[in-house]
Order: C-alpha cells, then sequence, then structure tokens
C-alpha cells in the first residue's frame, strides 16, 4: 500500500518538481513505518510517479497544510510544472572511483536538494555491499555490530527548510537512513545490529560542492564557530546545530534558498572504517630482577634499560590479541632496583583496537604459560579478561590498602641484636614525609603522612640487620629508613640514633583483593 494520502499530494508534488528525492518527501510527510523506504530507489520513484499522475489542466481548490507562500512563490516565478518534471530525479548507477569514494556514473541525475543523494545511492544494496566487503577484509572478530554514519553538516542546513512545511512529525534523515540499511547490513553480515557493541562500522560522509551552505551562519552567529586547538575547522556539526537553533527565521530564509538548489553529485564517501572497543587483561605479575623498571626507562629520549615489566606482559598480549596499542596500570609501582614476591601486584592492561576479541579460558592459561616461560625475569597469575568498571577495584581506597615489604638495612654503627628489639614493639607509627628528591622532577612537592602499622627486625650482623614492615600503601620506605636528608620524620636512623641506609628492598604483598584468584 503506499504510504501517501490524498492530503499528502500537493506537497509531494512540489518537493519532486523542486529536486527532492521520493524518500525524502516521505520524511516531510511524516511517513514514520519502515517499509516504504526500503523499496529499491527505482521501484519508489515509478510509484510515486504513479501516485502524483493527474490531469495537466486539473485544479486543486483546497489544500490540507499548504506550502508556505516562499515555496509556491518560488515555483511559479521559475515556471516549473511537476508532471513535467517528474523524471528529473531519475535512476543514477553508483561507481567506485579511484581514491575509494563513491559518485555517480549518471551526470545528468538529479541529486536530492535535500539529503544530496544520501537517500538515493547509499542506502541501496550495491553500496551496502562494498561496506560489508570492507568490514569482512577487515580481519575483526564481531558477533553484532553497531552502524554509524556522519554526514555532512550542511544536511542540516537544508533540512532546517523542511520544518517550513508547517509539520512536526518530519522523520530524521539518519532515522531513515537506518530504517533502509540495518536489515541490509545484518543480512549481509549475518549479524545483528547492536547499539551496545563493542564494534562499529563507520561511514563518514561529505559533499565538497555544498560545502559553502553554511558559511552565511558564521557571519549572523560568530559566538557559535570559535577555534578550538583539536579541530581543524570551525564548520563542526555541532557549531552549525547550534547557529541554526539560534538564527532568527526571517533571516535564515533571507540568507539561504527556499526551496535550496539541487546539486551536480551525490555525496562523496571519505571513509569506511572499523573498530573494535577496547578489552581489558588483568592479572598479577611477580618481579624477580634488580635490574628490571616497571614501565620503558627512557631519559632525555634515550632508552635506559632495554626491557621493562610492561613490555614483557604487554608484547605478548598485543600479538595475540592483534590490537593496535596499549595501555598499561597497575597498583601501585616499584622502584627498579625492588623486586616484588608473595603473590604480586594487580595490574590491568587496556588493548585498544584489538581484532581479536574470543578466548577460552583454556586459551588465556596457554597466553599466561607463553608469558612466563619468555622471562626469567617476571611471572604473571590469575591473568584473566575483565570489564573496564572492574579495574576500578584496583584503584579503590589505594591509600587505605596496606603492603608488606622486606628490607636489608646497613648501619654506620656497630649493632647488636638489643639495639633493634624496641621496632618491633613500635605500632601505627605516623611520620611526615616530604616529596622524596629521587621523585621532585615528575610529583608535586607536598607533605604527606603515612603511618607503618608495623615492624618486625632480623639481626644479620654488626652493621647489618632485615626488617620486615607492614605499612600504609603510598609509603616511601627507602625514605624511611634513610631519613631522606631529614625530610621524612622520623626515620630508622632517627630512631635508632645511627646513619642508616637501605642494600635492597623486596615488596612481599600487595593487599588488594583483585582480580579474583583462579585455580592453575
Amino acid at each position: 500500500m503506499f504510504p501517501l494520502t490524498e492530503e499528502n499530494k500537493h506537497v509531494a508534488h512540489l518537493l519532486l518538481s523542486t529536486g527532492t528525492c521520493p524518500r525524502c518527501i516521505f520524511r516531510f510527510c511524516g511517513v514514520d513505518f519502515h517499509a516504504p523506504y526500503k523499496l529499491p530507489y527505482k521501484d519508489l520513484l515509478n510509484e510515486l510517479q504513479k501516485f502524483l499522475e493527474t490531469e495537466k489542466d486539473e485544479l486543486i481548490l483546497e489544500v490540507p497544510n499548504p506550502p508556505p507562500k516562499k515555496i509556491r512563490l518560488q515555483e511559479l516565478e521559475d515556471g516549473t510544472d511537476g508532471i513535467d518534471n517528474l523524471s528529473q530525479n531519475g535512476e543514477g548507477r553508483v561507481s567506485v572511483i579511484e581514491d575509494g569514494s563513491i559518485a555517480s556514473k549518471n551526470s545528468n541525475l538529479n541529486v536530492c536538494n535535500v539529503c544530496l543523494g544520501i537517500l538515493q545511492e547509499f542506502c541501496e544494496k550495491e553500496f551496502i555491499k562494498k561496506v560489508c566487503q570492507k568490514v569482512e577484509a577487515s580481519g575483526f572478530e564481531f558477533t553484532n555490530l553497531v552502524f554509524s554514519v556522519s554526514f555532512p553538516p550542511q544536511l542540516s542546513v537544508r533540512e532546517k527548510q523542511s520544518l517550513s512545511l508547517g509539520r512536526n512529525d518530519i522523520v530524521q534523515l539518519k532515522e531513515a537512513y537506518k530504517w533502509i540499511t540495518h536489515p541490509l547490513i545484518s543480512e549481509q553480515l549475518g549479524v545483528p545490529i547492536d547499539g551496545k557493541s563493542l564494534f562499529e562500522v563507520s561511514v563518514v560522509f561529505a559533499h565538497p560542492e555544498t560545502v559553502e551552505d553554511f558559511h552565511f551562519l558564521r557571519v549572523i552567529c560568530p559566538d557559535c564557530f570559535k577555534p578550538a586547538k583539536n579541530k581543524q575547522s570551525v564548520f563542526t556539526r555541532m557549531a552549525v546545530m547550534k547557529a541554526l537553533n539560534k538564527i532568527k527565521e526571517e533571516d535564515f530564509h533571507k540568507q539561504f534558498p527556499c526551496p535550496p538548489n539541487s546539486p551536480k553529485a551525490v555525496c562523496t564517501v571519505l571513509e569506511i572504517e572499523c573498530a573494535h572497543g577496547a578489552v581489558f587483561v588483568a592479572g598479577r605479575y611477580n618481579k624477580y630482577s634488580r635490574n628490571l623498571p616497571q614501565t620503558p626507562w627512557i631519559i632525555d629520549g634515550e632508552r635506559k634499560l632495554e626491557s621493562s615489566v610492561e613490555e614483557l606482559i604487554s608484547d605478548h598480549l598485543l600479538a595475540v590479541f592483534k590490537a593496535e596499542s596499549f595501555n598499561f596500570s597497575s597498583s601501585g609501582r616499584e622502584d627498579v632496583d625492588v623486586r616484588t614476591l608473595g603473590n604480586g601486584r594487580p595490574f590491568a592492561i587496556e588493548l585498544v583496537n584489538p581484532h581479536r576479541v574470543h578466548f577460552t579460558s583454556q586459551e588465556i592459561k596457554e597466553l599466561q604459560q607463553k608469558i612466563n616461560n619468555s622471562s626469567n625475569k617476571i611471572q604473571v597469575r590469575d591473568l584473566q579478561l575483565v570489564t573496564r568498571e572492574a579495574i576500578g577495584h584496583m584503584k579503590e581506597g589505594e591509600e587505605e590498602k596496606t603492603k608488606s615489604y622486606s628490607a636489608l638495612i646497613w648501619t654506620n654503627n656497630t649493632i647488636q641484636k638489643k639495639d633493634i628489639e624496641f621496632l618491633n614493639d613500635i605500632k601505627d607509627l605516623k611520620i611526615d614525609q616530604k616529596t622524596p628528591l629521587r621523585v621532585l622532577h615528575r610529583r608535586p612537592l607536598a607533605v604527606r603522612t603515612r603511618i607503618i602499622h608495623s615492624m618486625e627486625s632480623h639481626y644479620v650482623d654488626d652493621h647489618h640487620f632485615r626488617l620486615y614492615l607492614k605499612t600504609q600503601a603510598g609509603t616511601y620506605i627507602k625514605e624511611f629508613v634513610h631519613g631522606d636528608f631529614g625530610r621524612t620524620k622520623p626515620n630508622i636512623g632517627s630512631l635508632m640514633n645511627v646513619t642508616a641506609d637501605i642494600l635492597e628492598l623486596d615488596v612481599e604483598s600487595v593487599d588488594v583483593d583483585w582480580p579474583p584468584a583462579l585455580d592453575d
């Protein structure tokens, strides 16, 4: 059943005669069910022509919701006759030109003066097939997808003229486009369209011929078009929409032709891109080397050490997930000369734009083993896929968590066992730590209060003892031992009235109950 009624006839006739395509006519007549839009363009045009066939001398005496006077006057001044011009929106053919953009092979095709060919050329099966071929060749794993389109900003300017028809039920261009294309894409690829999918297929359209359509808005509404560092042009979609909402109707109609002029060419496709949202892998790592930084150690562009914990783990993940890049985070960090023992330190890695995303638990176990076999400097445990939200558990209340350490300490004076036993009795010692000199280049100057919850001393010889500490997370242990030239008070040296220094430091445990432990 044809979707237009007799009351739509005059408006449809007028729109078609002034260069509007059948699908845009449906939109402006408030056709809000999908089926008519999905008809092939040629069939749609034939059906519309049949609907509008009337005797040339027939006079329509009364029209509900007549078009505005400006459009009717323009029609008379131009001497246009809708019946004689029904063929002007005839069928065109799509071609792919060398730079990958899409254009019409038929230079005589009258392009829609509103959608600029979007609802003529770019929702037909031939174009959708090209999009799907690009998706299939991309190498991404996906079980559903979200399909997004970016239209030229000038479409919003041309669309505004539709409001002159006096209707408030006009179907948005993007909505109509989705009605047509989503079923075609889903059928071609065999997966559903899902707005929450992490896999996105995006198409960006441009129309260079009409790029000056919206330039008058900058003159009338200059405050809407302010330059931004990360924007190549001030004429963004948001800026154009802001100006269109602000401009007075009479000013708009003075500046922009009504109806809009018909362009010579359809839109071009700037890009068809596929991208997958990040996936996250978490685990715990042990670090057994005293010559390995957590992250790449680069000073003034020069690399100091050949590898890092981050790279020894992430290089394997990048390869297996076929990701473009990664972001590494952890629950705290250890110095290059500090080992991390016990159950290890929690970490999470964001894998950006991964092409492979589906793994069994056995495959993840094998990946963990591959990492562990690749180096004797680190080991990984509890490797697992997690959600973005779950990573928050690693950072929650970070400074309220506790960490345990063991330190080998040297003193300038000779000591006996009795000289260090008093340390065992100290509980919840509050210390004030001014930002250490060694990190002052990357941390703001501040005084931080930290708590040493407990200590246990083990005598080694006249100048050495081992100290086991349980402290508040964020405590600088090295500075608590040697005092950092008085910047940490009190410290082991001041408590014992000696000069003390730290020779070795190990992280024994990081008391963060995340990620969940897995059975080996």
